[in-house]
């Protein structure tokens, strides 16, 4: 498929929304819903202007921070896991049980361990978005062919590289899909933090506008937490892409 395909099928929706809520302003005056050109001239005086360096910039960090530290303990934790048998029979309970507590009912205990600081809100999102990066890498681990990791046994491979160049390579595509998924976890934890346990940040603003029943900047803070979900996953792709240049190659061969 063509790059301008591509384009034009990634754009395509977003465009006859567009079209559909100017022509609904445009014969109608709704309250709640504000005009294009109020909505972006909030957006760009508030957001990149007023609270770029004090709120957007702040809560960006918060959530790589958080998303950085859940993919590294997470596939650490996992391989582990996933590697040695007697640990995840040992584990397997407890992780499942912690897993199934909502994330956002830890808020009063980190407010009373932590305190109201960046710490507190990082920890929230560690604390849901490791589970499905650990998870889904404990279960590319164990799915590994057993005929490779006999063969790789056989030709003598320290365990050090039968975990470079086997391990992780097969359990990769794994990986990848737990990590896509607390992507979408950690922005609504990320605005969840600020919207009950801050004074900054884009979820402590959007809450404090639509508080003071102002509903163009109200609107401006969503529309800027989705454009960050669809940075975010724009540039994962990007990465996914790269790192599982041959699981793709695969899969091509596979459908021709």
């Amino acid at each position: 498929m063509s790059t301008l395909k591509r384009a034009g099928y990634f754009l395509g929706l977003p465009l006859i929304l567009l079209a559909a809520w100017i022509g609904y302003t445009s014969v109608q005056t709704n309250f709640f819903i504000p005009e294009p050109a109020v909505l972006a001239d909030r957006f760009f005086h508030i957001w990149f202007s007023e609270r770029l360096m004090s709120d957007v910039l702040p809560s960006i960090g918060r959530l790589l921070a958080g998303l950085g530290l859940s993919i590294v303990a997470g596939v650490t934790i996992g391989v582990i896991i996933g590697y040695v048998r007697w640990i995840r029979w040992l584990f397997e309970p407890l992780f499942e049980f912690i897993r199934a507590v909502p994330s956002t009912i830890l808020i009063p205990v980190l407010l009373l361990l932590i305190g109201i600081n960046d710490a507190m809100k990082i920890t929230l999102i560690v604390c849901s978005c490791i589970w499905p990066i650990l998870l889904n890498t404990v279960a590319g681990v164990t799915s590994i062919d057993e005929v490779l990791q006999n063969t790789a046994k056989v030709i003598g491979l320290k365990k050090l590289d039968r975990m470079r160049y086997l391990v992780l390579p097969a359990a990769s595509p794994q990986i990848m899909a737990g990590i896509r998924q607390s992507l979408a976890v950690a922005l609504i934890l990320m605005v969840v933090s600020e919207m009950f346990a801050s004074t900054d940040g884009i979820g402590h603003w959007t809450i404090n506008f639509q508080n003071r029943v102002a509903i163009p900047e109200m609107w401006s803070g969503i529309l800027l937490l989705g454009i960050i979900g669809v940075v975010l996953s724009v540039v994962f792709h990007w990465i996914q892409k790269r790192i599982l240049a041959w699981y793709e190659g695969l899969k091509e061969n596979e459908n021709d």
